[in-house]
């Protein structure tokens, strides 16, 4: 069924767990993020970045989206990840999404409120939730990149007021977390979790999750982290299982052969995140 971020993370956040979002950019990991739900009897977040909507289109990826949600048995939410264009923003809503990321994050304090306020007051008319995110987390998600020397922690007291003059609906904060593969082992600021959830009492959201130790994530599930963003474990999933098979079958050219393991695949990793971020069984509550 096709439902609002809102309406999942809410849930989360009052129940203590956390929803996976997974990024998508073709059918084959649509199907797999469905099937792994499905299977796992879990709520779950079908997301796309600029970059894979760039690749696929906003049709494209909506209208598979859309037809997976709406034929699923368990509660899914599509969303924009990361949007940083106004316009890219209506389209997606326009098309479907039921959730959007507005990222303002490299301006300052003040015009990211107002952008974010903006894309709040617009979004919300039409039932539509929204995501937004303080501080800078380190990395490249496709064409946003910031330089590990240029990221900065989510300020609490930033993030209470940021909240309040917003309304967002949930917050993607910075606390040691990277986008894209990790050189050593991520230290997140699990004190710097502690301090936002208890300001700001509503959903909260960790990017650049991918390869960060199952401990620290059960962790800040503990302290409040709602939604947690997938898509370098996909990815790496994907060219393991299409790289062994066209190794082994070097003779095969049937696009369904080279990529039905690679779907079986990603709904393997999938279904483990979702029991790392506790949202098995969720569906049905």
């Amino acid at each position: 069924m096709l439902v609002s971020g809102k309406q999942i993370l809410q849930h989360a956040h009052e129940n203590g767990y956390a929803v996976g979002a997974f990024n998508v950019n073709n059918m084959e990991q649509v199907q797999a993020i469905i099937e792994a739900a499905e299977a796992m009897e879990s709520p779950v977040i079908i997301q796309a970045s600029q970059g894979g909507l760039k690749y696929a289109g906003v049709e494209y990826i909506a209208e598979m989206a859309k037809v997976a949600a709406q034929k699923a048995s368990v509660p899914v939410a599509i969303h924009l990840d990361h949007g940083t264009n106004f316009k890219q923003i209506m389209l997606c809503i326009r098309n479907g999404f039921t959730s959007v990321m507005v990222d303002a994050s490299k301006h300052s304090l003040e015009k990211n409120i107002e952008i974010t306020k903006y894309i709040v007051e617009a979004a919300h008319a039409v039932g539509v939730s929204v995501e937004a995110e303080l501080g800078k987390i380190g990395g490249t998600e496709d064409d946003i990149t910031v330089d590990e020397k240029d990221a900065t922690y989510t300020d609490p007291d930033e993030a209470e007021r940021f909240v309040k003059e917003t309304g967002v609906d949930c917050l993607a904060i910075a606390v040691g977390t990277a986008h894209g593969p990790y050189k050593g082992e991520p230290k997140l600021d699990f004190d710097r979790i502690k301090v936002i959830k208890e300001k700001l009492n509503i959903p909260l959201v960790l990017h650049g999750s991918s390869g960060v130790p199952e401990a620290s994530i059960k962790r800040a599930i503990g302290l409040g982290i709602n939604k947690i963003n997938i898509d370098t474990d996909i990815r790496m999933a994907f060219h393991k299982a299409v790289k062994e098979f066209i190794h082994n079958n070097p003779d095969e050219y049937d696009p369904r052969m080279i990529l039905g393991p690679s779907k079986q695949a990603m709904k393997q990793v999938i279904a483990e995140k979702m029991q790392m971020f506790d949202s098995v069984g969720r569906a049905w509550k």
